[in-house]
């Protein structure tokens, strides 16, 4: 890439073709790339698509030059989750803690850049345009499941465990796991932690979260279907510093 890098839009999806564009970049990262699926997956299509999307905002990043949608993250304001009755996550963590905050919450999710325009500043548009969006609702709390790749919880011990010990919610922000679905991430001691190694596991959108001062709900959820293991961040904005206010805003 040229040292100036492509130019970007970053939007919100208005019309079913632009979300059909974010479906399809979703289709390629998580299905084929990751090797995951759902009920609602049109493989005729490729299209990766669920029965939360109509309730979602989509927003997406597209290249200037060739108007390709080539990252998107899927918003979800707490009036709309109130509308739909859950927000999505719900079925994976017990939100009750966030719910009854009485502060404006924001779930995010679905997050991804086509593989060409990674390491680049696709994911820092992604993310100055979702700051654009908190600020204009007030939103004072974001939260979302991300993931690590795989099933194996034995292979991801030292990171897990990293994120349970040094990044643990505080009380009033602890999600935590559904009972029937919980699976521990304290699985070694603090003693035992070898923090590089375990930060090499980690994967970028979460590292982005803790440098922001982001935290982690307590227990992990394993998803067989999309082949990941799940972990619930939370980011306050009233706990962030002037430091990190900065990189969340690009300024």
């Amino acid at each position: 890439m040229p040292d100036e890098g492509p130019s970007f839009t970053v939007k919100l999806a208005n019309t079913e073709v632009e979300l059909r564009a974010a479906q399809r970049l979703r289709y390629d990262v998580f299905v084929q790339e990751l090797g995951g699926g759902g009920e609602m997956v049109d493989h005729e299509a490729g299209l990766e698509k669920d029965r939360f999307d109509p309730y979602f905002d989509h927003m997406l990043a597209i290249d200037d030059s060739s108007g390709e949608v080539i990252g998107v993250y899927r918003l979800l304001p707490g009036e709309r989750a109130a509308e739909l009755g859950q927000f999505y996550s719900e079925d994976e963590y017990d939100l009750t803690v966030l719910k009854q905050s009485g502060r404006k919450l924001l779930e995010l999710g679905r997050s991804c850049v086509h593989p060409d325009y990674r390491g680049g500043t696709a994911m820092y548009h992604l993310w100055n345009g979702l700051a654009a969006y908190v600020t204009e609702r007030d939103i004072e709390v974001l939260f979302g499941v991300a993931s690590f790749h795989g099933t194996d919880v034995s292979k991801l011990a030292q990171p897990l465990s990293m994120l349970h010990h040094n990044h643990l919610a505080p009380l009033d922000l602890r999600v935590r796991a559904q009972p029937d679905v919980f699976q521990s991430m304290d699985l070694l001691a603090p003693d035992a932690l070898d923090r590089r190694a375990a930060m090499v596991q980690v994967p970028s959108l979460i590292k982005a979260y803790l440098r922001l001062g982001g935290f982690v709900g307590e227990g992990a959820f394993i998803d067989h279907a999309f082949n990941t293991t799940d972990v619930c961040l939370i980011l306050d904005t009233a706990r962030m510093n002037e430091r990190q206010r900065r990189i969340y805003g690009g300024a």
